[in-house]
């Protein structure tokens, strides 16, 4: 049976919470999850890499569950988010590790390659692009990703998605998930789990804030590096095509500014493509990371 350790620990100057599984010994590999779900987003892959020999580091990222939740929106910026799992890194006394995101967390996951490609071994990418190439597509006029994309217009508006998403013992936030999921993705006891998370304080208002934070994303392209944009570290991306959220042609698109990746696509998957395909997705990140 895999233990798990929850620990609160301090990176970039807020606190959050991680659980920590596997050897201690083990080659690090972090997990970052993403919009609206928490560390409990990966339990499909904890006890998998865990059980061979990985020490695994899942955070619950800033404005999540029980960490910490700063309130200014400028305190999710893409650039802080990134400096959280450099630093998380640091304060497990980690030079390297491997790096794992899904949604937001791909997005981070994403920055850190690009910021601090020499703190990763590998990295594997869950149904996220690049950041910018979301607001590439709208300037382009992908009218498909733009439709797709509405709930981001509606998530800058002040206090109201607070308040819809809330109501009713934040049922909004589970529709979010029934709706983008297929009906046996997420058990009853899944969506109880979720609501606990939501249910913490400020939790509703710092998952939004992300979002709120992105606008500071649309005018970079290359987070900060001189020249065309290339990523150096060895990537896997994995992606669900049944993404009622984002358009298969990003995932292309984030893997030719790759020097060294690949793409793998799942016909019946959905954004929540470690949940559809846990056993697929798993195999996938062993062989890689092996590999």
């Amino acid at each position: 049976m895999i233990v798990y350790d929850h620990e609160m620990i301090t990176t970039n100057y807020v606190t959050l919470h991680v659980v920590l599984a596997g050897p201690r010994e083990g080659t690090p590999v972090i997990l970052l999850h993403g919009f609206p779900e928490f560390w409990y987003g990966w339990r499909h892959q904890i006890d998998f890499l865990a059980e061979r020999g990985y020490r695994v580091i899942v955070p619950d990222q800033r404005g999540y569950n029980t960490s910490e939740k700063p309130q200014k929106v400028e305190a999710y910026r893409i650039g802080e988010l990134a400096r959280d799992v450099v630093g998380l890194m640091d304060a497990l006394g980690y030079s390297q590790t491997y790096l794992v995101g899904h949604d937001w967390g791909a997005a981070v996951a994403w920055w850190v390659a690009t910021r601090f490609p020499e703190r990763l071994k590998k990295l594997a990418i869950l149904n996220v692009p690049y950041p910018t190439l979301v607001a590439r597509a709208y300037r382009e006029g992908n009218m498909q990703q733009t439709l797709k994309s509405w709930y981001i217009f509606f998530f800058q508006i002040p206090w109201l998605p607070e308040r819809l998403l809330s109501a009713n013992s934040t049922r909004g936030l589970e529709q979010a998930l029934r709706g983008s999921s297929k009906p046996d993705t997420f058990s009853e006891q899944d969506y109880a789990e979720y609501r606990n998370a939501w249910a913490q304080p400020g939790a509703v208002t710092g998952m939004l804030n992300w979002y709120r934070a992105a606008r500071y994303i649309a005018g970079r392209s290359s987070g900060g590096q001189r020249g065309p944009l290339r990523i150096s570290v060895p990537t896997l991306i994995l992606w669900g095509e049944q993404d009622v959220a984002l358009e298969k042609s990003l995932a292309q698109k984030s893997v030719e500014i790759c020097e060294n990746g690949q793409l793998i696509f799942f016909p019946n998957a959905t954004h929540w493509v470690q949940h559809d395909e846990s056993e697929a997705v798993n195999q996938h990140l062993a062989a890689f990371l092996i590999g």
